[in-house]
């Protein structure tokens, strides 16, 4: 049947009629909020590249994951900003780190809430690469064994989920060997499993000083223009035992995102970037855009797209406007 007959205006109407037959939803339970945190006492400083984002030290980390509990939010990733880098980074392994006294202090004031810990050496290496270097290359193989020591270390601080984001070869299966070894079976895996060698990440880099010294990451981050290579990563990963995996970044890569949903039928998650995040941003600050209905917007869109979740900086400040709501 055509016109008249067929109208789908009739059920565009009014919003509550939307709201009844919309086909896909957003709610606090896809949220994922990341949270940055810093050596100190009572520090929460604003992060120039990142407005509205802060780095905190652990007793401010605290309370601030307090408050995301009270929100529901189940989980939040954490990432570390060292006071000392070296070759090695070795605070990444350090059981008495920031992220690991964060992750206990965590469960201390809020025990249900998820931590989730990013596993990779950028933030904590001298020259900002994601692994060990020797002769200005990243060597693979030897970077499998701290990044096994950096999970076991979370684990033992009381991470719920380690996240592989260094986008080494066999990283999965050396991380979930190390963590089976030290009793820490039910320690989940969320794997970075299609990373993007991407320019989304600008703000993020600067908000942890994990540029690179020299050269880039394309040598181990994946081709933007790579789609085949992603199934083939995820499958890999899976294989070795990830739990969950992601697709980084996200708004640029919703083919991608639903592809690998689509392919593996298994727990995926989209992370909205620092870059996507400052860009919304900027628009919105100049009246470009509608912050709030962009915002959720894009949100609906990963999960159109087939993410379980999603990693956000907007994860407490939605939270707070679907309370608002009910």
């Amino acid at each position: 049947m055509s016109f008249p007959i067929d109208r789908p205006r009739r059920l565009r109407a009014n919003e509550t009629l939307r709201r009844l037959v919309r086909e896909t939803h957003l709610t606090v339970d896809d949220l994922v909020q990341p949270l940055f945190v810093v050596p100190g006492n009572n520090i929460k400083r604003e992060i120039s590249s990142l407005t509205g984002q802060y780095h905190l030290s652990v007793d401010r980390l605290a309370e601030e994951a307090a408050r995301i509990s009270d929100l529901e939010i189940p989980a939040v990733i954490l990432f570390g900003i060292p006071g000392h880098k070296d070759e090695h980074g070795s605070a990444a392994y350090d059981d008495d780190a920031e992220v690991q006294r964060a992750t206990r202090a965590i469960k201390k004031v809020a025990p249900g809430l998820l931590v989730i810990t990013d596993v990779c050496l950028c933030e904590y290496t001298s020259h900002g690469h994601c692994g060990v270097v020797s002769k200005q290359e990243v060597v693979n193989d030897a970077t499998l064994e701290l990044l096994a020591k950096t999970a076991v270390s979370h684990a033992r601080a009381g991470a719920d989920i380690v996240a592989p984001s260094d986008m080494m070869d066999g990283r999965i299966a050396a991380i979930r060997s190390a963590l089976d070894k030290e009793g820490f079976t039910q320690t989940a895996i969320l794997s970075y499993a299609v990373k993007y060698a991407s320019a989304y990440y600008g703000p993020f880099r600067e908000a942890v000083g994990s540029a690179p010294q020299f050269g880039d990451r394309r040598g181990y981050q994946m081709d933007p223009g790579n789609v085949l290579e992603a199934l083939r990563e995820a499958e890999l990963d899976l294989a070795e035992g990830a739990d969950m995996i992601m697709v980084k970044p996200g708004i640029a890569y919703l083919d991608v995102l639903a592809l690998v949903k689509r392919t593996f039928n298994r727990v995926t998650a989209a992370y909205q970037v620092s870059g996507e995040y400052a860009m919304i941003e900027a628009a919105a600050a100049r009246g470009w855009v509608d912050r709030r209905r962009i915002i959720l917007e894009t949100l609906l869109s990963f999960k159109r797209a087939g993410a379980d979740f999603i990693l956000t900086y907007y994860a407490s400040e939605v939270a707070g406007w679907m309370r608002e709501r009910n």
